[in-house]
């Protein structure tokens, strides 16, 4: 058997769309310690941006920038400052081949009020600065961007971008979560290799339209903590006030008041000057003669570090013995320059002056004390201020291999897993070693669905990672659960499976259920597991069973459900009629109209686990055959809804969504999650707004225009038929009867198109018969977003392509009604009413409600698109 290799394109076409440079703008850098890391992975600053200037000529020094314009100093909430780094963007764009800016790096203070800004009535705008990096990533739209700020960040309040007071993380993911995946992790630094101590937050988004994956894999490796005595045991000593190590200015001798000695000279590591047994060694200061001791605020003022641990962290006031556990393990004095460079993993290639250091430090004794007196406190309040440079850089190398990765894409992969010839699963596991042990899970699972030329037949798509992501980040967070039983009901490749693994894996116990119907999917991804690191507190098992007819399951309800959570994807398709197996998927089921899987798949997660989350078509929004499951979801508590639209699976033409709903509980006035890659936002709405009886289905982007616009109409006065026998097989250029088609459509009118009008002799025998010369009938064209109607003229029927409303009981339509269906106002009501969608837009008895009558008539004409 022959197996065919990747083609050559998927090994030269890279995820970049700048092939020549990568690219960042750093937002707050202060001396530009921290995203140092980027430079030092070969990416370009485009600007960058500090208000503190001595601190930006320290980003100088180090030519951070090709450019001298990308150096701005300046207040971000200026727009001065603002458009000079939009400025330098263009520039870049317009010379140097910039075709997306790559990465935005934001590190803003986060101050309880910020006293720049004014409200009305005085009051202070809060975390002013946030929202500015919020704002300039919106408007620039980075591939990613990276903030990183205290533990406590988002969880502060800030005056929105809309003036309303808000949690920052709610901030972040109104204004971005609809162009991003955000991912944020509270971290100590000191835990993924850097040797002190520094508890921060970072928030890291990637944008949508970046496929295959996720914000999660861009964080810092973990790694084993590094301690000071590994870090700069083998610096030489300093014994002396004022010395200065003679090979190297920045490691010397911090000056202080030569009484202050005796309160650190006997103490031990990990020991305080306050925990001296004799009083005189205790920080004091003399007053009329008295002795009056310092009063011990906290446990860290005047204390040792130890050589065994890592540092701890390392504030702005590291110069002096007071500040928060400054002092180095065994000398009498605070930590050398040098010495905090290697404990926040500052390079010794970092320049701190503009005058190379081999020229310093041949300067005499008193040149040197000059240029430090000078210089040094500006270079440890900026290393004290700094995100340490290994953090960034690990991100930044994460990112350059990502831009610089092949792409594997669907005609890169026919052909390659001729899956359905390897019936044994011992040559499946040699295939699949012998070609593709270079793959991560992730990648081989992508190749092996793409390869599956029954993928079509089966309904069975596959589910790229940045999808997996969105459906995952939103499930019941780990610290709910001292153990968790999950089931994935149509398994496939597995695609949920590693970020269901990094989900959970501090839960104390984790079991997956797999299933699949097909045999073969269940023995490749036994294979394909062992490509996945999975701890050892899970326990994974893999069931070759049809999930709709597991006896097990069916009976099961309230809180003795079998599982916490149910997550995936089924399958989509529709079961003939004719099929035994439709009698047994709907026994039991409170919908027994449809045939299609997806909705059988539903209803049994919702009766066997507590939370569920799957991904369907965006059609059980509100086609009238998914009229009854919507009522079962609806009694419950709605976490989550995702619209993809058709952005959800490359190459298949269906419109899909991503629904999680916690049956525990029932519907409390909740607030959903309404995230959408159709419109690109992101949003909090009740439940009973967006699901309310007041309309025929659910309406996920209903809002106050919506509302307006619908106060002005008395709906539910139409019914609709759409005629399916008149097809172009019937039809002709010529003929005794006129067959409108939807672009004969126009504002209450009929519009003549050479070559495209169609005729019929006779409809005597067609259905559509009955409607003929109706009064009072009203044709609108089917699958459109761009309304408008007309009066059905006499002697003349219409196709598939326009739907006929006939009025209920009589009621009275007016040409100012058709009119209006043309305005722009109406255009705006009736696509939020149908959901933004593209392929579900017929007009059916469901959404023909939303063509309702002007309650007043209005006195001018209304202004049409």
């Amino acid at each position: 058997m022959s197996i065919s290799a990747l083609n050559t394109e998927s090994s030269t076409k890279k995820r970049m769309i700048n092939d020549k440079h990568k690219t960042y703008i750093s937002l707050f850098s202060g001396a530009g310690i921290g995203c140092f890391g980027f430079k030092l992975e070969g990416f370009e600053c485009i600007a960058t941006n500090e208000i503190v200037e001595r601190r930006l000529n320290i980003q100088k020094f180090n030519n951070k920038c090709r450019y001298k314009s990308g150096y701005i100093a300046g207040d971000l909430r200026d727009q001065t400052t603002k458009n000079s780094i939009r400025k330098e963007l263009d520039f870049w764009k317009a010379k140097r081949g910039v075709k997306d800016l790559d990465v935005i790096i934001a590190t803003p203070p986060c101050q309880g009020m910020s006293v720049a800004n004014h409200k009305k009535k005085n009051e202070l705008v809060r975390n002013s600065l946030v929202v500015e990096s919020i704002r300039m990533v919106g408007e620039l739209k980075p591939k990613f961007f990276v903030m990183e700020n205290v533990r406590s960040f988002l969880n502060s309040i800030c005056t929105d971008i809309d003036g309303k007071n808000r949690k920052i993380q709610d901030s972040i993911n109104l204004n971005l979560g609809g162009i991003y995946n955000i991912a944020v992790q509270v971290i100590n630094f000191r835990d993924y290799g850097n040797p002190s101590s520094r508890t921060r937050t970072i928030v890291l988004g990637v944008r949508k339209d970046l496929y295959e994956v996720t914000p999660l894999a861009f964080f810092p490796v973990a790694q084993e903590q590094k301690t000071v005595r590994q870090t700069i045991g083998h610096f030489l000593p300093l014994k002396e006030l004022g010395e200065i190590d003679t090979k190297d200015i920045f490691h010397h001798f911090r000056r202080y008041t030569e009484n202050m000695r005796s309160w650190i000279e006997q103490i031990g590591e990990g020991e305080s000057a306050f925990d001296n047994q004799d009083p005189k060694r205790r920080p004091h200061r003399m007053v009329d003669g008295e002795i009056v001791f310092n009063t011990r605020k906290n446990g860290d003022k005047y204390k040792r570090n130890s050589w065994d641990l890592p540092c701890a962290c390392i504030h702005t006031r590291n110069d002096i013995l007071s500040s928060q556990t400054t002092l180095h393990p065994t000398d009498d004095r605070v930590f050398s320059v040098r010495e905090l460079m290697y404990l926040m993993t500052i390079p010794n290639s970092f320049k701190w002056s503009s005058i190379p250091e081999n020229v310093i430090n041949k300067l005499p004794y008193d040149e040197k004390r000059g240029f430090l007196k000078k210089e040094e406190l500006n270079i440890r309040h900026s290393i004290g201020e700094a995100v340490p440079t290994t953090i960034f850089q690990q991100i930044a190398s994460k990112i350059k291999t990502w831009l610089d990765s092949p792409v594997i894409e669907t005609k890169d992969v026919r052909g390659i897993v001729e899956w359905n010839r390897l019936e044994e699963p011992e040559n499946l596991e040699i295939f699949v070693n012998k070609n593709f042990d270079k793959y991560s899970f992730e990648e081989l699972s992508k190749i092996v669905e793409l390869g599956n030329s029954q993928r079509y037949k089966h309904a069975a798509f596959y589910t790229r990672q940045d999808i997996c992501y969105t459906v995952v980040k939103d499930l019941p967070d780990e610290s709910q659960f001292s153990s968790i039983r999950i089931l994935e009901p149509s398994v496939g490749m597995g695609n949920f499976l590693p970020l269901l693994i990094e989900k959970y894996k501090n839960v104390p116990r984790v079991e997956i259920d797999v299933i699949d119907i097909d045999k073969k999917t269940i023995e490749i991804l036994k294979i394909l597991i062992d490509k996945l690191v999975v701890p050892e507190n899970f326990t994974i098992r893999f069931l070759n069973e049809d999930f709709l007819l597991l006896d097990k399951l069916n009976s099961v309800s309230g809180k003795n459900k079998p599982y916490d959570l149910v997550v995936g994807n089924p399958p989509f398709g529709k079961i003939s009629n004719n099929n035994d197996l439709l009698k047994e998927y709907k026994q039991g089921k409170v919908n027994t109209v449809t045939n299609n899987l997806f909705s059988f798949f539903l209803e049994k997660a919702i009766h066997c686990a507590k939370h569920v989350a799957l991904i369907l078509p965006k059609s059980f929004l509100s086609a009238p055959e998914f009229d009854q499951t919507r009522e079962l979801v609806a009694q419950y508590s709605i976490k989550k809804i995702t619209d993809y639209g058709e952005r959800g699976f490359h190459g298949v033409r269906i419109e899909t969504i991503c629904l999680i709903i916690d049956t525990s509980k029932q519907v409390l006035n909740r607030n959903v999650i309404v995230e959408s890659y159709v419109q690109n936002t992101f949003d909090y709405k009740q439940q009973d707004y967006i699901n309310s009886n007041e309309f025929p289905y659910w309406l996920l982007y209903r809002d106050a225009f919506f509302d307006r616009a619908a106060s002005k109409l008395k709906f539910n006065v139409f019914v609709a038929y759409r005629d399916r026998q008149i097809t172009k097989k019937i039809t002709k250029l010529q003929g005794k009867v006129r067959v409108l088609k939807s672009r004969n459509i126009g504002n209450n009118s009929i519009v003549d198109i050479p070559r495209y009008d169609s005729y019929v002799d006779s409809y005597d025998n067609l259905p559509i018969a009955r409607f003929v010369d109706y009064d009072g009938a009203v044709l609108v064209p089917n699958l459109t977003y761009y309304p408008r109607a007309c009066f059905l003229p006499k002697n003349t029927i219409f196709d598939g392509s326009v739907a006929v409303l006939i009025p209920k009981n009589s009621v009275d339509v007016t040409e100012d009604d058709l009119q209006y269906y043309n305005s722009a106002e109406f255009t705006e009501f009736y696509r939020i009413a149908r959901n933004f969608g593209t392929r579900s837009l017929n007009i059916d008895k469901n959404s023909v409600y939303f063509f309702g009558l002007l309650k007043e008539r209005p006195i001018c004409k209304l202004q049409s698109i």
